[in-house]
Formats: C-alpha cells, structure tokens, sequence
C-alpha cells in the first residue's frame, strides 16, 4: 500500500477526522466551553484562601504521628515565642517584670491557646522549690503580681533564686538576663492565624516602651505575617497584567493578537479555579505562584497560536483554511506539552504532605483545561471571526532573537560546539548541584527576607538564648508507671548526655533531671545527691513530693503523662536549618541504635517540636523529589517516544530536560536555595513548563523539513518562527513572574519566581539552541525520513 495514501494511517487519520468534525460545528463547541465557563463561573465565590498547618505536615511520616499523638500534652510546632528585652540592666526590676508578667496574661488569652503549656518566669507554673525546716517540700510563684512593688533586697533574692533553677534560667531567661520569654502552644484545630497575629501586634504596640524591645517568633507569626502581604499580592497581580498587556500590545500591535490571549487565560482562570472549589480545596497565599504561572502558560499557548495564525494567513488567503491549518499545526504538539505540564503537576502528590497532594490534584486538571480552553477554543474562534484586514506582523525586538539564534546555529560545526558547550555546563552543573541542601540553608525562616522583623525578632531570641527551637524525643515504657523505674530513668539520662555533647544543643529539659534536683533537694541541698535512686517507690515519693509542692495542678504534665508510661525529652537548638536537624536527628539515632533492647520494655520515638516536625518536613520534600523528577523525565520520555514513534525524539527531549534540570540544581547550590516542601513542585513545574519549547521547536524542525527538503533551511527556519514565539512567550512568561521578584515582600514568593524566570530561559535556552543541534548533529530518521500523506498529515 502507498505510504502517502491515507489508508495507510488509518490511526492518524482518526484524529484527522476528529479535526473535521470540531471544525464543521464551531460554533457548538464554543456554545459548549461558554457554558462550562459559566458554570465554574459561578463555583468561584465559594472557594477560600487560607493557611492550615496540617496540611503542610507529611501526615504518613512517623514524627508527624508522633507530634499528633502528643501536641494536646506536651505541645507541638505552633509555638509563639515573645521576648522581652531590656536595653539597659536586667530584667530584675519592677518594670520590667510588670511588663513581662502582662504579655504572659495577654499571651495566655490569645485564641486557641493550650493554657496548660504556657512558660514564663512571671508565670504562675515558674515555683520556687524548697525544704523547711520542718522537712516539708513547699513551693511558691517566682513572681507576685498581687504583691506589689519588690524592693532591692526581694529583687536580688528573686534574681538568685532564677539563677538556681535550670528550668527557668536559661530555657526561659537569658543568660545574661536581658531578655525573658514568654512561650505559649497553640491548638492547631482552634488556630485562627489573624486573629492571634493581631492581637500580639496590639500586644506590642501597647508594650512598646523606651528602654524595652519586644520579639515576637514562631509558627503562627510565621503565617500571620504571610497573610498580611495579601493585598500585595493584588498589586502585583495588576501590575503583571498590565506588563503582560503591553508587551502583547508592542508584540502584535492588532486586535487579535491582544485580546484573543487575554481571553484564553481569562477563560483557563476561570476554569481552574472553579475546579479547586468542586474540590472543596482551598488557595494557599504562599502556593499562589503556581496558580498564577498555569495561567501565564495559557497566555503563553494563546501566543504561539494566535502567531501562527498570521503566518498561516500569508499561504492561505481563506482564514477559514489558516485557522485549520493553525489547529493541525499545534494542537498535537501543544497537547503534548500541556499534558507534560500536568504530569510534572500530578505527580507531585507522590509525597505525604497535603498541601502538595491539593496542589498536584487542581493544578493537573487546570493545567489539562488549556487543551479545550485555548488549543481547542482560540482556532475555532479565529475560524467564526471575522478575517483581519492587516495580516502583516512588524519587526520588533523581539524578533531578532530568533534571527539570532539562526545565525549562531547555522550549520553542523557550530553545532557541534553548541553541544560541546552544553556538555561542559552539565559537568559544572553536576558538581554545583551537589551542594544543594535538604531543608533550610539559613537560619530564620526562608519564607520571609533576612532582614524581615520576623527574621529579625529569631536572630534576637537565639542570640540571647542557648536555643529556642525544641527537638522532643519520647520515652514509653511497656507498663503504667514504668517511667519510675530506675534502669529507664538512668538510661534517659544517658541519652541527654549523648545529646548535649552536640556543642550546638543549648540545654535539655526532662524528667531525669528533674528526679535528680528534687533528690538534691531532699537531701539538704547536697550536689552530691544530684544522681537517680536506685530504688523505683522513692522515684515515685520523689515524683510525688514535687507534684504535692505545687498548688497548681498538673505539675508533670510538662515531663510525663498521667500514667507515667510516656516521658517527653526536650532539647533546644538555635536554629532550623537542614544541617542542623540532620545532625539532631542522627545524633538521636546513634543512641538508639547503640541502646535499643538493653532496658526491658523501654522505647524511644522521634520527634516532635519544631526541629521534629521540620525533620519530617524535610525528609518528606527529599523523597518527593527523589521520585517525582526521575518520573517527570521517564513519562514525558516515553510519551514523546510514542507519539513521534521514535527513540531519537524521546532521547533529545530527555536530554533537553536533564540539561535544563541540571543547570537548576547548579543554580539553587549557588544561591543556596534549599530542597523543601516549598522549592520541591516548582522544580517539577518547571521540567512540564519548559518542555513544551523543546516540543514546539522540534515538531517545527520536523514540518519545515518536509516542505524544504534540507536539513539546514528548515532548522534555520524552524528557529526564525517557532523560536520567535519562543521568545516571546518565555519573555511573557517571565513578565508575568518577574513582579513578584521585583515587588514581593514574601522572599519565598520572589525566590519561586527567580527560580522559574532561571528554568525559563534555561529551557528556552535548550530548544532554541540545543535541539536544533542536536538534528544537525545526529540528523534523526524521524525528522529527516518525514513525510507528507494525501491529506497533509506528517509522518516518519
């Protein structure tokens, strides 16, 4: 049979005739997206934007199930730390401690607070212990509020009585005893983010004073502060599309070329976020970037295809024939991309956080909606619109970095050089990438800037304190009371010596230590009684004894719980950074490996605090893209491979990506961007976005081929067209990202978009330069051996 008849493609020729069928009832199709459009219309007012902790935690992971099993009794990640400081003297004045004990009050009254797991030395669960004369434990509040002014003896006998107690000097005022804290767990179901960030800004504004300084850090803050930059991030949506208007406006200066890709990503908008709201999901204000750059790949398809039409106006005098043309052009190469858009979205739900799972289900389907509203819709609507009188495209700058491009790869030599460069840059790439961090690679939070008051108010804690970020570890015994047991007591204080000998450890609280002061303390004051009895009934008289010397119920409840089978160990470090959790968590590990089984009946569980819940965090965004980029690469792979029917197609994709890839991960050691639950979709966005310019460029390579018969004319021409709108759309794309580089006070939002813009060019960067190249070089059968069929369809 002859291979140009259409009988020989019977496949092919299916969706050719699927292609007449959309195109002799136009109108209906369009009918149909309105109707679809409306109707998600109409989901949008039900759709909110929100923060919820929960859903950043890797649920699945077992320190996460550790932190759910004990945040209700010995707190969790959402800490909100305050720090009172004094610039002159200390803190052991009575204004100072009037003003330490009303922030107490006021953080004690903030929504959603665990009142059981408020600390400050003003606090009434900060107690002086001590042994009368009578041989009874008696205790009392370090500070008074009832008592009135202090003299400057009572001052100096409070100062050295905080000076004895290490679980107040120390975890809860400094050493040098400028700064007191005040910290406070909240209960992640009750949290109402601006509601509690309000109102400690309230408490600092009415706290501000001449003389003091107020710090306010933690979780909570954390989120609160992101909440208040939402009418920001308005601004820089209005800006970006006003850049976006213009450059659409300078580019093609008509009608059409304006307005019909401003409809595309309008209609693509409205769609995607009706599709969150079917969901029941809600918008994230930190994961808005992506949201907005599906939109921006809408423009960015609406572009490429709105160009195309003019180009096709040129050989068809029909603008009928030029819409057609224009649809079986793109539509096959611009599906392959949208769907590699959507894989590298989809299959971010491969990880255990919720957050990304929500993210990778609405934004696949949003991203897939662009095949019906802009491949599919924008054609059918140039074919019932009216022709344009002016078809012709004026020169601009834009244009000259196609012609650029042609020039630099206008023959096998230059060629070959191209990809001796590139190969080059993939060996640099490989060595820069391995200083890539898991984690964060800073102290402070990376979701705001260094010199941010958040930021600011972390340095200021953790310069004054040993640390304020807690690692818990968990101590079970198989039976009730099995904490009193001497062996696992003595065996829980080996391991806090193991953990104190990381120079990085600020202090350790737990009930070890605790046992041993109260022994102490029974026995005149004596260091030498410093130590655990080895007897399990004293244990529990000396457990006992501190309990009934407090009149505040539930005095262990910070150590152990109610049955004393569970301990809590805590450890403070100064920071979050990746390095510093690995080394915590490893350290941990080498204890248990090194102790497990010695103590009958004794287990030990990681983690919970913040450094435990970050842990998790991490290791959770590392397993993710440890999966979801070698996925990414294997189905986009195959996927090309099958629809072009060739190896060599599958092959030059993949090495486009991994080129790209590469030159990212070189990008982030450098600027010591971490690996986290935050960085880990934008990269897998980015490997489905940039794609999509590879795929345009070659599939043009391979059409001009078949028209011109020579392989260094139709790449030639290929990068005049095809790579003119590859430049535009990337430079659109980037204009649309660019603001929040440029106005974002969110250093998260602004470091997404700098590393997008720098996946952007890198991968326009790969088609333009790279596949062209790479045909010159290898001259694949699948492009040079193309052909033309009775009907137009291409084929190898």
């Amino acid at each position: 049979m002859d291979k140009q008849s259409a009988k020989a493609h019977k496949a092919t020729h299916f969706l050719h005739n699927l292609d007449d069928v959309v195109f002799t009832r136009p109108k209906l199709i369009l009918s149909f997206i309105l109707l679809m459009t409306l109707f998600f219309a109409y989901q949008i007012p039900s759709v909110k934007m929100y923060s919820d902790f929960a859903d950043l935690l890797p649920q699945e992971h077992t320190y996460i199930e550790l932190h759910n099993e004990i945040k209700e009794s010995f707190g969790g990640a959402n800490v909100v730390i305050v720090g009172v400081e004094v610039e002159e003297g200390d803190i052991f004045n009575n204004t100072a401690l009037e003003k330490i004990h009303r922030v107490t009050q006021a953080v004690d009254s903030l929504p959603g607070v665990n009142h059981n797991l408020v600390a400050s030395v003003t606090h009434r669960n900060s107690r002086k212990v001590w042994m009368t004369p009578e041989g009874n434990v008696n205790s009392k509040s370090y500070y008074d509020p009832q008592g009135g002014k202090m003299n400057v003896e009572a001052l100096s006998d409070l100062r050295s009585d905080v000076l004895a107690d290490p679980r107040v000097y120390g975890p809860l005022v400094s050493p040098d005893m400028k700064m007191a804290l005040v910290k406070a767990q909240l209960n992640e179901g009750q949290l109402d983010y601006v509601k509690t960030f309000n109102e400690i800004q309230a408490l600092r504004d009415s706290e501000n004073a001449e003389g003091f300084k107020i710090h306010v850090t933690g979780q909570p803050m954390l989120v609160g502060w992101a909440y208040q930059y939402l009418g920001q991030i308005i601004e820089i949506f209005l800006f970006t599309a006003l850049i976006m208007l213009s450059l659409l406006i300078f580019y093609f200066r008509k009608a059409y070329g304006v307005l019909i890709p401003l409809a595309a990503v309008i209609v693509s908008s409205i769609w995607g976020v009706g599709i969150i709201s079917l969901f029941g999901y809600n918008l994230d204000p930190l994961g808005l970037v992506i949201p907005f750059l599906i939109s921006a790949r809408a423009m960015s398809h609406g572009i490429q295809i709105v160009e195309r039409y003019y180009q096709e106006l040129n050989d068809h005098s029909d603008h009928h024939v030029a819409a057609r043309s224009t649809f079986e052009n793109l539509f096959r190469p611009g599906s392959l991309g949208v769907v590699s858009d959507a894989i590298g979205l989809l299959l971010i739900a491969i990880g255990s956080i919720p957050l990304n799972t929500k993210l990778a289900h609405y934004a696949s389907l949003w991203a897939l909606c662009i095949i019906i509203t802009v491949l599919l819709a924008v054609p059918l609507l140039l074919s019932i619109l009216p022709k344009p009188k002016n078809t012709d495209i004026k020169h601009n700058i834009f244009r000259n970095v196609g012609f650029a491009c042609a020039e630099i790869i206008s023959d096998k030599r230059s060629a070959k050089n191209a990809l001796w460069i590139a190969a080059f840059l993939l060996v640099g790439g490989w060595y820069f990438s391995s200083k890539v961090v898991i984690g964060e690679s800073e102290p402070g939070s990376p979701i705001l800037y260094q010199d941010h008051d958040y930021n600011l108010s972390s340095k200021a804690v953790n310069d004054s304190f040993p640390g304020s970020e807690e690692l818990y570890i968990v101590a079970e015994a198989s039976e009730k009371g099995g904490i009193k047991r001497p062996e696992v007591l003595k065996a829980l204080s080996d391991l806090e010596n193991h953990m104190m000998l990381d120079p990085e450890v600020g202090g350790a609280k737990g009930i070890p230590d605790l046992v041993k002061q109260v022994n102490r303390l029974l026995h005149n004051d004596d260091p030498r009684w410093t130590q655990i009895p080895n007897d399990q009934q004293y244990v529990g008289g000396l457990m006992f004894t501190y309990m009934m010397s407090s009149p505040i119920p539930g005095a262990l409840n910070e150590f152990v719980d109610t049955d004393e089978r569970i301990a809590n160990l805590v450890f403070y470090y100064k920071d979050h950074q990746g390095e510093t959790i690995r080394r915590a968590i490893n350290q941990a590990k080498e204890w248990i490996s090194a102790n497990e089984g010695k103590v009958e009946g004794l287990k030990i569980r990681l983690a919970g605090g913040t450094i435990g819940v970050t842990a998790a965090m991490n290791e959770a965004a590392y397993e993710t893209n440890l999966w979801v980029l070698p996925l990414v690469f294997i189905l986009i792979f195959v996927m090309v491979m099958f629809f072009y029917q060739s190896l060599a197609a599958g092959t030059m994709m993949f090495m486009a990506m991994l080129f790209a890839t590469t030159l990212t991960y070189a990008y982030m050691g450098v600027t010591q961007m971490g690996i986290n639950i935050n960085t880990v979709p934008i990269i897998a966005v980015g490997v489905g976005v940039g794609i999509d310019y590879s795929i345009y460029m070659m599939d043009r390579i391979r059409s001009e081929m078949v028209k011109l018969k020579n392989l260094n004319g139709a790449v030639r021409e290929a990068i005049r067209t095809t790579g003119l709108a590859i430049s535009f759309t990337a430079i659109t794309l980037i204009a649309g990202i660019v603001m929040w580089v440029l106005l974002s006070d969110l250093r998260f939002q602004s470091d997404a978009a700098l590393l997008l813009t720098v996946m952007v060019i890198l991968n326009g960067a790969a088609a333009m330069l790279l596949v062209p190249s790479w045909v010159l070089v290898f001259k694949p059968k699948f492009i040079c051996k193309a052909y033309q069929d009775e009907d137009g369809v291409l084929h190898s």
